[in-house]
């Protein structure tokens, strides 16, 4: 008798009948929760911390005070932006949990979360970052959405989507940037040092902040004619840092003397000063990207054919509007 499963008190076909999921039988037996023993009844009894490693894959279910959504994730979040709600917001330790099963192992990981909500997966993101001294990045996307509720009061005071006043109370400008910019910080909106300290895995005042830097931007959609034209850079240049890797300063206007290296991409603009260009990307092997602005393909390809090992060429603005257009038609 393994001590696997568990009958309640008889009650016919509707007797209570508990078990251990094979996964959790495998684990048992191959010692990985600790020591092992077993009652008059042949239950089994563990001790001590699990000793299951990132390469296992967790079960469906983790019953663990650190993963309570209203203590460590409603709570919480009320520390670092009181006064403010979102409707249930996730436990951080819960997160980070989950994201240590898969990213342990890659300090040098980009975790995407495309529906950010209240920055609970950036948030424990740095957590993982500290901890080991990681250069995980997290790219957040959210919408501005307002809710139903105050849309209502929004609406009734003549407001629109749109509207200062309106945006005000979206997602992302009330909860998701303050919270992030709360938790590297160590300071509320209002500047008050965050109460409290973190638990568990690493324990430290929350006030303390992180060593991080995060950037916010908002996305757009461009006219093609315009970013074809080259009219259009200013809006498009953040999508151009984060396709170089989100490192280093940010090309954010068309460079006067016709080209600009930073720290991990070029821009040339003007073909004639290609000769500077190369010469600035040859020396420097942390540009990892070149963007190159022009509609001659054979341009392109005589500056591509130029460029150091170490750096990828990117046709601006062919490469762009391909990747970025919607509701194509064969």
């Amino acid at each position: 008798m393994e001590g696997f499963l568990r009958s309640g008190r008889l009650r016919g076909d509707r007797t209570a009948i508990s078990y251990l999921k094979s996964g959790e039988q495998k684990k048992v037996l191959e010692g990985a929760f600790g020591e092992v023993s077993k009652d008059e009844r042949g239950v089994i009894s563990v001790q001590g911390q699990s000793t299951v490693t990132a390469s296992r894959i967790p079960t469906t279910q983790w019953a663990l005070a650190a993963h309570s959504a209203s203590e460590h994730g409603t709570r919480l979040l009320s520390g670092f932006l009181p006064g403010r709600r979102f409707p249930f917001p996730k436990s951080l330790y819960a997160v980070e949990d989950s994201l240590r099963f898969y990213v342990k192992e890659k300090p040098d990981a980009v975790v995407l979360d495309f529906f950010s909500g209240s920055g609970t997966t950036a948030h424990a993101v740095m957590r993982l970052n500290k901890q080991d001294g990681g250069r995980r990045q997290c790219i957040s996307v959210t919408n501005n959405e307002v809710s139903a509720e105050e849309q209502v009061g929004l609406r009734m005071q003549g407001l629109r989507p749109g509207d200062v006043e309106w945006e005000q109370w979206g997602i992302c400008d009330y909860v998701t940037k303050p919270r992030v910019t709360a938790a590297i910080t160590g300071r509320t909106p209002t500047g008050d040092p965050i109460k409290g300290e973190y638990k568990f895995t690493d324990e430290f005042p929350m006030a303390d902040g992180f060593g991080e830097n995060a950037a916010f931007f908002t996305l757009t959609y461009e006219a093609p004619r315009q970013v074809r034209r080259n009219r259009a850079f200013a809006r498009v240049a953040p999508m151009l840092w984060l396709k170089a890797g989100s490192r280093g300063r940010i090309i954010s206007s068309l460079p006067e003397r016709g080209w600009d290296v930073a720290q991990a991409y070029g821009v040339l603009e003007d073909m004639d000063h290609a000769p500077e260009f190369l010469a600035a990307l040859e020396a420097d092997p942390q540009v990892g990207m070149a963007f190159i602005v022009t509609d001659s393909e054979v341009a392109f390809q005589s500056v591509a054919r130029q460029l150091p090992e170490h750096t990828t060429a990117v046709r601006l603005y062919e490469s762009y509007l391909h990747n970025f257009q919607i509701n194509r038609r064969a």
